[in-house]
């Protein structure tokens, strides 16, 4: 490769946005290596704790975009306590002083401060895209910080954040007379807003393609805004009961009919399944539909929206819909790529295996899935396995913990197996129900390229966990709770484990002991025992300390070492 010149490779380079590329071409060789790094403009960090902010600024001089990612996969189940860590602060000082350039910023599963915000506002004179992810810690007042002051703003996503209201000023902030948005999610804010000035905001944004609203926008004003959104193509609709009245009822539908460039809806909080007929006229036209945030709406009126969405790739749903409701689905879209089913019957999930080989069936381009039910086969996955051999993403919760085959009274083994034999691009897989060791060996044998398994209340011995380890070379991930593993699990893989991003362990069989040997062989990675008790891990007798079990356990891959926000119920070995 050297006979190229320099100024051909970076050429080249420019054209490669996938991180995974991007890593690979800079070990090429070392000419291509300071090539990539002198060019690369997005920077993606999976772990703040895995390197330090200075050393990302040293060797990405160039960077115009960072993506951060803090706390564990788990927090998003609270398995991960509050005050862990996983600031904001650091990475926004060091951008600050380093890379006064910066235009883009994503944030996930992290405490971001109003402090944060301000010094975002007022260090990037360039700045265009602030996205915050399950985020906590900040308030509309770090919000109107960055509207006042970040004036090029393209970009504000407050996806799944926390966000504390105090006063809803933030939407008068942003430029006048116009503004440079193109994306707007407060979707998560919980405090009311101030219609007239979204109106207003709205009506001086000219480039808006995307705006999700939360539930305190008011039905008439929702009407208002599509006459003003010419090239909507992602809406999430706000309040279905306050501000309804017909008038509102006829003009939000009008409007919806003339948003010919709308592929994608999300929302409808509060409303009935009756007034959801009104979007009947944009449904041909949808590739995208979350509907999962509905629980108003029922098996009857989601069949009939469904009917109509005959180009949809995405879906999102509560399990409302039935089986029937989803072989509607398997009929109606034979384009789906990814399909979410979550529960919401508080007494129990209404789809079974039914529901998902009858998608599987007729959706025969499904990439995701992510599905709730309460009860599964072997022979059903077999099947799905079949029909869906490019799954990349399979993750499945049996709300009932250890359910075996809902026919035969067998492990699942079978099912996950030929999941894991079929599909062979799978890169993630979230199993439960009844397992034994021999699921892992299947996965151990024949998961070749997959990158994150969670797995929950299942195996038989520690084997289980170490056919992974040995087998899923590729395995960056791994996420364990409430299952039999134990010590001779968790050293089988100080081979494996520089390797690794991370690895968590919860309510497992591991001791402390163990964790300190682990510790003591892998000198690049931190490993964190978490005591929620608050029950010292040191006593005076070591084989007894030794002895004690762990109930959390977080082990990552680092070059920065130890961190230095560790809380009290945090001790890194």
């Amino acid at each position: 490769m050297a006979y190229f010149p320099e100024e051909v490779v970076e050429h080249i380079l420019g054209y490669v946005t996938s991180h995974r590329d991007r890593n690979a071409a800079s070990l090429v060789c070392r000419a291509w290596y300071h090539i990539e790094r002198r060019s690369r403009r997005l920077v993606l960090v999976s772990n703040c704790y895995a390197v330090r902010p200075e050393r990302v600024h040293v060797r990405f001089p160039s960077m115009r975009s960072l993506s951060v990612k803090g706390k564990p996969h788990f927090a998003d189940f609270d398995l991960v306590p509050a005050g862990w860590g996983a600031r904001a602060d650091p990475w926004v000082d060091s951008c600050a002083l380093s890379c006064p350039g910066l235009e883009e910023l994503r944030l996930k599963r992290m405490v971001v401060t109003d402090e944060c915000l301000k010094r975002i506002a007022g260090s990037f004179t360039n700045f265009k895209s602030l996205v915050l992810v399950s985020c906590e810690g900040f308030s509309t007042a770090g919000l109107t910080t960055i509207a006042t002051n970040c004036r090029f703003l393209k970009e504000l996503d407050l996806q799944e954040s926390v966000v504390e209201h105090r006063g809803h000023q933030w939407l008068h902030c942003f430029p006048k007379p116009s503004t440079s948005l193109e994306s707007l999610n407060f979707a998560c804010l919980a405090g009311e807003v101030n219609a007239h000035a979204l109106e207003r905001l709205v009506a001086r944004s000219p480039n808006l393609k995307r705006l999700r609203l939360n539930r305190a926008v008011p039905f008439d004003v929702l009407s208002r805004i599509l006459g003003r959104t010419p090239k909507l193509e992602d809406l999430g609709t706000g309040s279905f009961v306050r501000g309804n009245n017909p008038a509102a009822y006829v003009s939000l539908f009008a409007a919806l009919g003339k948003c010919s460039s709308l592929k994608s809806l999300s929302g409808f909080w509060d409303a009935p399944g009756l007034f959801l007929r009104g979007i009947f006229s944009v449904c041909k036209n949808l590739t995208c539909l979350n509907l999962s945030y509905a629980p108003l709406v029922q098996s009857a009126d989601l069949i009939n929206i469904i009917r109509r969405c005959t180009n949809l790739h995405v879906l999102w749903l509560l399990d409302h819909i039935g089986d029937e409701g989803l072989k509607v689905v398997a009929f109606s879209c034979p384009h789906l790529q990814e399909l979410r089913v979550f529960p919401g019957n508080p007494t129990g999930t209404t789809v079974t295996e039914e529901g998902l080989v009858a998608i599987s069936s007729g959706c025969r381009k499904l990439q995701s899935v992510l599905y709730f039910c309460n009860r599964m086969t072997n022979a059903a996955l077999i099947t799905i396995a079949k029909n869906c051999p490019q799954l990349t993403s399979f993750r499945l919760c049996i709300l009932e913990l250890s359910s075996a085959d809902a026919v035969t009274g067998l492990p699942l083994d079978e099912g996950f197996g030929a999941i894991v034999q079929s599909c062979k691009g799978l890169r993630r897989l979230s199993m439960s129900g009844l397992l034994t060791d021999c699921v892992f060996l299947y996965i151990g044998m024949y998961a070749e390229k997959l990158e994150m398994l969670s797995v929950a209340f299942a195996g038989g011995t520690d084997d289980g966990m170490v056919y992974v380890l040995n087998g899923c070379k590729n395995l960056k991930k791994l996420e364990i709770r409430d299952s039999p593993f134990g010590d001779t699990a968790l050293l089988a893989g100080v081979d494996r484990y520089e390797a690794m991003r991370s690895l968590w362990m919860s309510s497992c069989n591991i001791t402390l002991g163990a964790c300190k040997t682990l510790a003591a062989s892998v000198p690049s990675v931190n490993v964190e025992v978490i005591n929620e008790a608050g029950v010292s891990m040191g006593e005076a007798d070591e084989d007894a300390s030794n002895a004690k079990k762990v109930e959390k356990l977080y082990l990552y891959r680092t070059t920065a070492g130890p961190r230095g926000d560790v809380p009290g119920f945090v001790s890194i070995l």
